[in-house]
């Protein structure tokens, strides 16, 4: 497998408040790494330093061998490596499902509209929304919205998907068909880094396992179901036992 992006010393802080410290990660391509730990341990900013969307204070983070560098005058280019999902959407309220897909490939990557709608119109049949392509946002349920901001990252074609606590503003009815679209994204050798609190999808879903809290890496593992199971830290079992509950 060939390495996609690799992290290097990373550290970010925001004024005295350190954030993620001496971080070290490498992804090949085609893996999937989940992200978890206690809400505030740096998951969520690790995720927009490597989109360039956090300054970093030190260290090197490079998607196919380019660096990562948030300002510089090609991030955007460099940005279209790397699919960001957000837990919020983030969709446009005025334009309809299918405008919200295509916008991107056709403004941002040139592409023929055409094309783009041709391929936005294929995924959105994947996942179950071909028959939404005319509805606008406030017309879907979050969990179909979450599905539209999928299909727009994959538009983009990246090279690697990174999401970010896609599920934490669903109703629960609403997390499964989140959860089965990014499982199907990664039975298909999507490369992907998983931020996410559901334990039962990371342990389906995950090549690796990365257990993060106070902006450190605390543990991990490639042996998904051993984590789960046995986690070599304290930290880890303290942080897998609140998910447990005595029946």
């Amino acid at each position: 497998m060939s390495e996609l992006l690799k992290v290097t010393h990373l550290y970010k802080e925001f004024g005295t408040n350190v954030v993620l410290k001496d971080l070290n990660l490498s992804v090949n391509k085609g893996e999937v790494v989940v992200i978890i730990g206690p809400s505030g341990c740096g998951k969520s900013t690790f995720l927009r330093c490597l989109n360039g969307l956090e300054e970093i204070q030190s260290g090197v983070i490079t998607v196919d061998g380019l660096p990562v560098e948030a300002g510089k005058r090609d991030i955007t280019k460099l940005r279209q490596k790397i699919g960001m999902v957000f837990q919020s959407y983030e969709l446009f309220p005025h334009k309809t499902v299918l405008e919200n897909c295509i916008l991107a490939p056709i403004k941002v990557q040139k592409r023929e509209k055409d094309d783009a709608v041709k391929e936005a119109l294929e995924l959105l049949d994947k996942v179950g929304l071909a028959d939404k392509k005319d509805y606008y946002p406030r017309q879907l349920s979050g969990g179909q919205k979450q599905r539209v901001a999928i299909v727009r990252a994959l538009l983009m074609h990246p090279e690697i998907l990174l999401f970010d606590e896609v599920t934490a503003a669903l109703d629960p009815e609403m997390v499964h068909e989140v959860l089965e679209t990014m499982l199907a994204l990664a039975k298909a050798g999507s490369t992907m880094i998983i931020v996410t609190h559901e334990m039962s999808f990371a342990e389906a879903v995950a090549d690796r396992i990365i257990f993060l809290d106070k902006g450190e890496i605390v543990e991990e593992t490639d042996n998904v179901f051993g984590f789960f199971e046995q986690p070599k830290t304290e930290r880890a079992k303290k942080f897998l036992k609140t998910f447990s509950y005595e029946k």
